[in-house]
C-alpha cells in the first residue's frame, strides 16, 4: 500500500526524484518497474507494474464500441510509458504526460492504496480544498458506498 504525500520538484528534464523510502517499497514489491500513464482528471497516474497491468486487462475487456471505454482506453493506456528510476532514483516523465496534467517545478506524490497520484502542487492543493468541503453526509446515501465505515 502506498500512502502519503510528498512535495517534489521536476529538475529541467522532467525527472522526478522518488523518496527514498518508497524507492525500497518499489523495489521490493515490483522490482522498481512503473508505468506513468494519465489520468482523466488531469493527474499521472504511477502504477507498479503488476498493477498497470490488471487495469490494463480491465480495459481491453469492456466494450469495444462504447465512446465511454474508447475514451479511457485513449487517456490509460495510449499515455502508459513504462519507466525505472535510474541510479539516483529518479524517473522521467514524458513532456506529453506533463503537458496533460499541467505540472510544473513543484509536484505532489500521493499514495493512495497501490498506485501514486502526481499532481501540479497548486492543483493537488485546489482539490485538498474540495475535499475538505465534501460533504461527508453524502457518502452515507450512496449505494456504492453501502455498508463501508471507517
Amino acid at each position: 500500500m502506498f500512502r502519503g504525500t510528498h512535495y517534489l520538484n521536476l529538475d529541467v528534464k522532467g525527472r522526478l526524484a522518488i523518496p527514498a523510502g518508497q524507492r525500497t517499497l518499489l523495489a521490493e514489491y515490483c522490482e522498481s518497474r512503473l508505468i506513468v500513464t494519465a489520468d482523466p482528471q488531469r493527474c499521472l497516474i504511477v502504477y507498479p507494474e503488476p498493477h498497470f497491468v490488471e487495469v490494463e486487462r480491465k480495459l481491453s475487456a469492456m466494450p469495444a464500441f462504447a465512446e465511454a471505454t474508447r475514451v479511457l482506453q485513449r487517456i490509460i493506456i495510449g499515455y502508459a510509458i513504462s519507466v525505472q528510476p535510474d541510479s539516483q532514483g529518479r524517473i522521467l516523465l514524458a513532456p506529453s504526460q506533463r503537458d496533460f496534467a499541467g505540472l510544473n517545478k513543484q509536484v505532489a506524490l500521493v499514495g493512495v492504496g497501490n498506485r501514486y497520484e502526481l499532481w501540479d502542487e497548486a492543483c493537488w492543493r485546489e482539490k485538498l480544498g474540495e475535499a475538505e468541503a465534501f460533504d461527508l453526509k453524502s457518502l452515507a446515501e450512496d449505494p456504492a458506498m453501502a455498508g463501508f465505515s471507517l
